[in-house]
């Protein structure tokens, strides 16, 4: 299967590391060959058709900080020129997320789709900006569009509520789909002013470089987008949210929830209304859950509520999802 890397930063590194430590374990189970012909990071690309060498790929972006250097012949060809002229399979988006307007992802995922190439994304922007329109784009071009590594991290969040929960009508779901300000309001918990508990989530490299979306919930607003269109069959974008963050909580807050016997939380919930917001959650809640974990809660009409809890963000996690989605287009190919 010919792959073309869009990104080449720590989730795409841990991806190709993956395919190189699993390649005879992926070819003996699955039939699945990944080779990569195409990877392009922000200052230059690389591209052989017959495939890059995995390890020479990280080695490159370690030493020279981008994949351009890969061979001789420094490749120039930006990332939209690679998606015209080089001949793929799959188009697999790791750039950083945008909420303003998306690019460059929305742009990459377009032109891939209309090269009829299968597409899978852990970049939330264009999920968030315009989920319902790409989902009929790929329709209209007959190719697959993944994207589980955009919510939860390696926790299979929209793979359960979508296979697991199958013949079920999911009614709610209420959830903490951001690790960053739980871990922050876990560590306020024990005192820590907002300030101080930032500054350690920063130092421990948790906070997105853009603080703002994490602390702003824009980060768990995208996440609520993507799950309130894909399970619930909803047709809504960014703005359709009411969103606040945690900026304004203080020891106060925490405090006043504690005699409640309660825990703040950063909840993102789906009912009549999308809203993202701090929120008291009861100390025997399954969603109290601390330091820098996810939790989701899913109410469906006939079992009841069934919450799901796992590791959020991380280069591993995230990879081990768009793997589970490059499967799944393997398997769809194989059967048709």
């Amino acid at each position: 299967m010919r792959i073309i890397l869009c990104g080449f930063g720590v989730v795409a590194q841990s991806l190709v590391k993956l395919f190189d430590s699993r390649s005879e374990d992926l070819y003996a189970k699955y039939g699945l060959k990944p080779r990569v012909v195409g990877v392009f990071d922000s200052k230059g690309s690389a591209v052989d058709v017959s495939g890059l060498s995995l390890s020479k790929l990280v080695e490159t972006k370690k030493k020279f900080g981008t994949v351009k250097n890969y061979a001789n012949t420094k490749n120039s060809m930006s990332g939209i020129e690679m998606l015209k002229n080089v001949e793929a399979d799959v188009l697999i988006e790791t750039t950083a997320s945008n909420y303003k307007d998306a690019e460059p992802g929305m742009t990459h995922i377009t032109t891939a789709m209309k090269k009829g190439m299968h597409v899978i994304s852990v970049n939330k922007g264009p999920l968030a900006l315009a989920f319902p329109s790409l989902m009929e784009l790929a329709t209209y071009n007959q190719v697959m569009f993944k994207f589980s590594g955009t919510v939860g991290g390696g926790t299979p969040i929209l793979d359960y509520a979508k296979n697991s929960l199958r013949g079920e009508r999911i009614t709610s779901f209420a959830g903490i789909l951001n690790g960053t300000t739980n871990y922050i309001l876990t560590n306020m918990s024990t005192g820590l002013s907002f300030e101080s508990a930032l500054k350690d989530a920063q130092d421990k490299g948790y906070v997105e470089a853009d603080e703002s979306l994490d602390l702003d919930g824009l980060d768990a607003a995208a996440k609520l987008v993507i799950l309130a269109n894909w399970i619930m069959g909803m047709k809504v974008t960014l703005p359709d949210i009411d969103c606040t963050g945690i900026r304004k909580v203080t020891i106060e807050d925490i405090k006043k929830a504690e005699k409640n016997n309660s825990v703040l939380k950063l909840i993102a919930s789906c009912d009549n209304k999308l809203v993202v917001s701090p929120k008291e959650i009861h100390k025997d809640d399954p969603l109290g859950v601390n330091g820098t974990l996810n939790a989701i809660a899913f109410t469906s009409e006939h079992s009841g509520t069934q919450t799901i809890i796992g590791k959020g963000a991380g280069g591993t996690e995230t990879a081990s999802s768009i793997l589970r989605d490059l499967l799944d287009i393997r398997q769809e190919i194989a059967k048709n």
